[in-house]
């Protein structure tokens, strides 16, 4: 999702394609050789669904450390030990694009990682990939480009990538990835369309590989808690949700306002998680959306993607969620669920990698008793990560696999379609709680 490592060589144009972007990021590596000069590799096999070339896991070889607990039962739970693979047991990723993501929080949460190492990165700009292979112990000859990137099919340290490029680019490299015979872990938004993601999802299911999408709210302990107090009915059936995800978009020349290449503004990008979040947290799937977009004039942001989209989704239980994306205006992320027996409940701020906070609030009587039951944070790239790497291991399907994204692009695309048509416009009707969803996550 995030790719700064080259818009430095992006010609300022306004039709710039994805293969104009991989050939200047790539531009003067030759595509039969790896940064560094690696060295042949002997074919690996097919890998099979259970399983990767590398051989990673089981989880039964976990390491378990359990330390004494030095606290009274009043001040609440603690973990007081690791259960963690042993490094050569790990599933080994190669990281697809070390731009502002990757390197924020990515790389840093393979630090956290207790099933997943990082082993090779691919990336456009040498010099970047060398110095940061340095940081992340990543050996030189795992260093490859976008040109050369199907060479990774001869290395069996790689067991699964990560992709974290440009919308547009998620597409071919997902396809080529599983060619290769690698599962793939893919950043949000799946794609550009729901035909590409059904071509995606096709793909890796004919090479037999798994396909997850980078849902990391969906792994994260608060928001789970959250959608606990939800399907729990806490406070009662809820009703309403209000989500907000805004924030004051800045250079215009980077690849999230260049419609080739990000596929819309606003929406796809940061608008996404107001919808994965509402169907997460109700665990339905909405029949309708109505729509609405502003761009602000002559904004030279805005050439090309949309500024500002304000949305509801209507689901069968009856609740209704409004919900407000913007590149436009001053940061602001949260979202409340409002229920009807004297309570509400949410987050803010809301969709940030880290420094989340619930809130909640429940009437007695005359008085209303206003909360933040905060669960202990963790490295929300480093459950994602762990999660797919314990369903490679153990073969099962990703909680938030290639169907989540696919039916949030069909979302996407009846939001927009009832912005330029304004009218309300229908999907179809699903009434099977959590219909896309594979595997829940391992409690701990």
């Amino acid at each position: 999702m995030d790719f700064e490592e080259t818009e430095q060589s992006i010609p300022n144009q306004k039709a710039y394609d994805r293969r104009q972007f991989i050939e200047s990021a790539g531009k003067g590596l030759l595509a039969a050789t790896v940064v560094g000069g690696i060295a042949p590799i002997a074919s690996a096999a097919a890998e099979d669904v259970d399983g990767a070339a590398g051989n990673p896991g089981p989880m039964s070889a976990a390491i378990k450390v359990v330390g004494p607990n030095q606290h009274a039962a009043s001040e609440g739970e603690r973990t007081n030990y690791a259960t963690i693979l042993p490094k050569d047991k790990r599933v080994g990723y190669a990281i697809v694009g070390i731009g502002e993501l990757t390197l924020e929080a990515i790389l840093p949460g393979f630090g956290s990682a207790k099933n997943a190492k990082v082993v090779a990165l691919v990336s456009g700009d040498p010099e970047k990939a060398r110095k940061v292979a340095m940081q992340y112990d990543v050996p030189q000859k795992n260093i490859y480009n976008y040109q050369n990137f199907d060479n990774i099919k001869n290395n069996p340290e790689i067991d699964a990538v990560y992709i974290v490029l440009p919308n547009s680019m998620h597409e071919e490299f997902v396809i080529r990835a599983a060619k290769a015979g690698k599962h793939v872990l893919c950043e949000k938004p799946m794609t550009t369309s729901s035909k590409s993601a059904e071509r995606m999802i096709d793909a890796c299911k004919k090479a037999g590989k798994k396909l997850m999408i980078a849902y990391r709210i969906q792994y994260e302990p608060n928001n789970k808690e959250i959608k606990n107090f939800t399907r729990e009915k806490k406070y009662g059936q809820v009703k309403v949700i209000s989500s907000n995800n805004i924030q004051n978009i800045g250079d215009p020349k980077q690849w999230r306002l260049n419609k080739a290449l990000a596929g819309g503004g606003s929406l796809p990008d940061i608008g996404l998680y107001n919808i994965n979040t509402n169907r997460y947290l109700l665990g339905e799937e909405p029949y309708m959306v109505n729509a609405s977009i502003y761009t602000t004039p002559n904004d030279p942001r805005f050439k090309e993607v949309e500024e500002s989209v304000m949305f509801q989704m209507f689901f069968p239980s009856g609740a209704i969620a409004n919900n407000t994306c913007s590149y436009g205006a001053h940061n602001s992320k949260h979202y409340r669920c409002y229920a009807d027996n004297g309570g509400w409940f949410g987050m803010d701020p809301a969709f940030d990698y880290k420094g989340l906070m619930p809130e909640a609030s429940h009437a007695e009587g005359k008085v209303e008793n206003k909360m933040n039951p905060k669960i202990q944070e963790k490295d929300q790239f480093a459950l994602e990560m762990d999660h797919f790497s314990e369903c490679v291991i153990e073969n099962k399907t990703p909680y938030t696999p290639g169907e989540e994204g696919l039916q949030d692009q069909k979302i996407m695309e009846a939001i927009y379609e009832s912005a330029r048509t304004n009218k309300p416009v229908q999907l179809e009707r699903i009434e099977k709680l959590d219909a896309f969803r594979g595997t829940p996550p391992t409690e701990g």
